[in-house]
């Protein structure tokens, strides 16, 4: 049943271009039928046209009377050849290019927790190598699916209206390979399966070096990732020989078989003939339908092999189809309400990012951020800070207690119009191949050049843009590999705040900033986002000293709240930093 459900969901893909694999096959029979009907017209052109026996033939008429109904029914099988296979590339480039549309599709709409399923490598592999698995075999199938079985069946047929004694040698030969192949792909099937997933490997490991090479630079790393990449390698090797020799193994099986075959098809003809029993032509045309037989048998093997290893694809290619998002609007009970002021609650959540684990990574949050305040959140490393702020904009779900914005549980709204309402700068800063007014657009695709130079100069960015030879025109490389930590940061800013959000989230954004720019950026806020949430994440505690509220975090706990007088005072965890940050503030000096 499943398997059924499968093959529905891609007949979607099929459904638009059944012109296409339809004419693909029909073509191509043309060409099979050709096939079928040369060697006989040949072997009759022998025996009657040049005669057997010392007896006389029909002479040279009957020859170029043959001759040229010979090339005319070649120049049909070359048309329908041509045709077949113009016609089945279409279908099968363009149901594929809709299936990784799809697939792409589908993966645009996953959550973080179901992106954590599959690895970066193997959705890439999924996408190209998979696919295009897909796509080579539909079209192999196409052209070989219905036209090897029609010279197969159609060959045992003229074979035997030739003469049905000799053709008994295909009565036996032809059960024997069947047996012969089903094992070979039964041994083949689950040696694709691994092979796919070696080669996910090796995709994660190159894409992990290629990302991260000024990282294995700077810490003279090479030898030991040229050695993993090595070792990736070496296993995709061993896996692809331990798929490929089953592959290996169908020709020579196939070349014996023929060859006995034609051996004893010769041996036994060649008596037929000198008893006079038939002619020198049919047996020539005997043998070349017998060398047609087992050639479309070797290509229907051929044809399943590599079906199996696309059955190994398709399947993984399934997995991330069939995946539906964790999250989605399925439940979603104010689907046109949008952020409009920007108030922030937590109450009684708790969080954890696999079912099975047994500890909560955030446990019975409760706090408020009221609209346009600041509210800052501190605390040591692994206390949960990015993992609170990511339920926000629903990139995970609380596991239990409720998020509200609004006075709205998040997960009311539609996931388009929360994340509008809500601007983020996440911990890892990630820029796109384009150039920085392209990178700033993500904000805001209609925004004109005031309003892009207006955000980058509320995230400190503007002078150093500018000071740039083309200026926001200037190509960003890879993830902005040609600008600094700190600039790749304010870009960040100044693109969550094109968006004008209702709530701006930064998590732990200014990093990489010196203190007296990161206080002008702090500064901007105020005075530009006056009627917005500011919940900012920092290490330092001169980033939050000003806000409205802190909220201090241990172990996924809340354990102190309030201004950072008030956590002076009250909440030794909230001191604990402040005193440490201080004293290193002051070997510095």
């Amino acid at each position: 049943m499943k398997g059924y459900d499968q093959v529905k969901k891609y007949m979607r893909f099929v459904k638009p271009y059944t012109l296409y694999f339809i004419l693909g096959p029909l073509l191509m029979l043309t060409e099979a039928a050709g096939e079928m009907l040369l060697p006989k017209m040949m072997g009759e052109m022998v025996d009657n046209g040049i005669g057997t026996d010392g007896a006389a033939g029909l002479g040279v008429s009957y020859i170029a009377v043959h001759a040229l109904m010979m090339l005319g029914l070649i120049a049909v099988m070359i048309t329908g050849g041509i045709g077949g296979h113009y016609f089945s590339i279409k279908a099968a480039v363009n149901s594929s290019s809709d299936l990784r549309k799809a697939v792409f599709d589908n993966i645009q709409t996953f959550s973080f927790k179901d992106i954590d399923k599959f690895s970066t490598g193997s959705l890439v592999t999924r996408l190209t190598n998979d696919i295009t698995q897909m796509m080579n075999t539909t079209r192999m199938l196409l052209i070989s699916a219905v036209r090897a079985p029609g010279v197969l069946i159609g060959g045992v047929i003229m074979a035997c209206t030739i003469n049905a004694r000799l053709a008994t040698v295909l009565i036996v030969m032809i059960p024997l390979l069947g047996i012969a192949i089903f094992l070979l792909l039964r041994t083949a099937m689950p040696r694709f399966t691994v092979m796919q997933s070696k080669l996910d490997k090796l995709n994660s490991r190159t894409q992990e070096n290629i990302t991260n090479v000024r990282v294995i630079k700077s810490f003279v790393r090479d030898k030991l990732e040229i050695k993993r990449f090595n070792e990736a390698s070496s296993e995709l090797r061993d896996s692809t020989y331990n798929a490929m020799k089953i592959v290996v193994c169908t020709m020579p099986v196939m070349t014996l078989a023929m060859n006995i075959a034609t051996l004893v098809t010769l041996w036994r003809g060649g008596n037929t003939v000198v008893i006079g029993g038939m002619g020198v032509g049919s047996l020539s045309a005997l043998i070349q339908y017998i060398t047609q037989i087992l050639g479309s048998l070797m290509m229907v093997s051929m044809m399943l092999i590599i079906s199996s290893r696309a059955a190994a694809s398709y399947k993984r290619i399934m997995e991330v189809l069939d995946t539906e998002a964790d999250l989605n609007d399925d439940n979603a009970r104010n689907k046109d309400k949008r952020v409009t002021e920007g108030r922030v609650e937590f109450r009684n959540v708790s969080f954890k990012y696999y079912a099975n684990r047994e500890d909560n990574v955030l446990d019975d949050i409760s706090f408020t951020a009221e609209p346009g305040s600041i509210l800052g959140i501190v605390g040591v490393t692994g206390s949960g800070k990015s993992s609170l702020v990511q339920l926000i904009p629903r990139l995970y779900d609380v596991c239990s207690g409720e998020v509200l914005v609004d006075g709205v549980d998040v997960r009311d709204y539609s996931l388009r119009h929360l994340r509008d309402g809500v601007g983020m700068v996440l911990q890892k800063n990630v820029l796109f191949s384009g150039s920085i007014e392209e990178n700033l657009r993500w904000g805001d695709e209609t925004a004109d050049m005031d309003e892009i130079r207006a955000a980058a100069r509320a995230a400190q960015a503007d002078g150093f843009v500018t000071s740039f030879t083309d200026g926001y025109d200037m190509e960003l490389g890879q993830g902005g590999v040609n600008v600094s930590g700190g600039q790749k940061q304010r870009l960040c800013i100044a693109r969550a705040l094109l968006n004008h959000p209702k709530i701006l989230i930064l998590d732990d954004s200014t990093s990489a900033v010196d203190t007296a720019t990161e206080a002008r950026i702090r500064e901007s806020f105020r005075a530009e986002l006056k009627e917005s949430t500011k919940i900012i994440i920092a290490q330092r505690i001169s980033s939050v000293i000003d806000a409205d509220k802190i909220i201090v975090l241990s172990d996924g706990r809340v354990v102190g709240e309030g201004t950072h007088s008030e956590l002076m005072q009250s909440c030794e965890e909230y001191r604990e930093i402040y005193y440490s940050q201080a004293d290193k503030e002051k070997e510095v000096s």
